[in-house]
């Protein structure tokens, strides 16, 4: 993977996914053969929502391109999480940032993109993984979408109260109101009405569906969140965290461990609710 990471336009992203499709019968390099379809319509389910594989890519670099949650798609990720993200977004750091000449440690303390382009990395993959789920229903699921986007934050409660934090989490929890949501609704209507589009696709006997897509797809990107800290974290900023990601937030809450930390279950808001803190 390359040092440096470039956004694609979503419009621009939606001509070389179907260009490419249509030319050589595969996405991102991925022969549609090996697009993954289960053998049997299991599902799992992870604090009320639903998702086709308990697979996916964990936070990192990868999860911070749109291409490449995508990618993770077509090869079967369905809990997806996405690239950690904090209020420090524009450190510059050696590469590479992995010590590893006795015992492995990360050296970095690091977010790829600023928080604005990261939210809107993970919107145009929410749209365009919403638009390969109608064209390519290798995953059906009554209700909906077969994959779970999962919010990923760090690194302490002091930089997730700040301002660029609070826009970053409020927009992935519901999006209805990011000017970005409205325009990629307008790209993708203009994409599902285009008959050329439709019939090079070969989905005249879905048409009416594909069309409605735009207004059935959910601003609320994400329900739980996980949180990465730094080693040596004190237990009780951590939970901190947590209580501040369950009560303030309504998010179900996942602790990455770290080899010094132990958290046995992930806890949902309702469950902490329920429960004197």
């Amino acid at each position: 993977m390359g040092d440096i990471m470039r956004p694609v336009p979503f419009e621009a992203l939606l001509t070389r996914i179907f260009d490419e499709y249509q030319n050589h019968r595969s996405i991102f390099g991925i022969p549609e053969q090996q697009f993954y379809s289960p053998a049997s319509p299991n599902r799992l389910t992870v604090f009320g929502e639903s998702c086709a594989t308990p697979v996916g890519p964990a936070a990192g670099p990868h999860t911070q391109l749109a291409q490449n949650i995508i990618t993770s798609w077509l090869t079967g990720g369905r809990f997806i999480e996405l690239k950690t993200v904090q209020i420090l977004d524009r450190l510059e750091l050696e590469k590479p940032c992995i010590d590893a000449e006795d015992e492995c440690f990360n050296t970095e303390w690091s977010t790829e993109f600023t928080l604005k382009k990261a939210a809107d990395e993970y919107l145009k993959a929410w749209f365009i993984l919403h638009l390969l789920e109608e064209i390519f229903p290798l995953t059906p699921m009554k209700g909906g979408k077969s994959f779970i986007f999962n919010m990923s934050v760090g690194y302490n409660l002091d930089g997730i109260k700040q301002p660029p934090m609070q826009e970053f989490i409020n927009n992935t929890i519901n999006s209805s109101k990011h000017p970005k949501f409205a325009e990629y609704v307008r790209i993708l209507q203009k994409w599902v009405n285009d008959e050329d589009f439709i019939k090079s696709m070969g989905l005249e006997s879905r048409k009416a569906r594909l069309q409605s897509l735009p207004s059935r797809i959910s601003p609320e990107l994400v329900h739980g969140v996980t949180l990465s800290t730094m080693h040596g974290c004190p237990p009780d900023e951590i939970e901190k965290i947590c209580q501040y990601m369950l009560e303030e937030k309504s998010l179900n809450t996942f602790v990455k461990l770290n080899p010094t930390l132990f958290w046995p279950t992930p806890i949902s808001s309702e469950s902490w609710r329920s429960e004197e803190h």
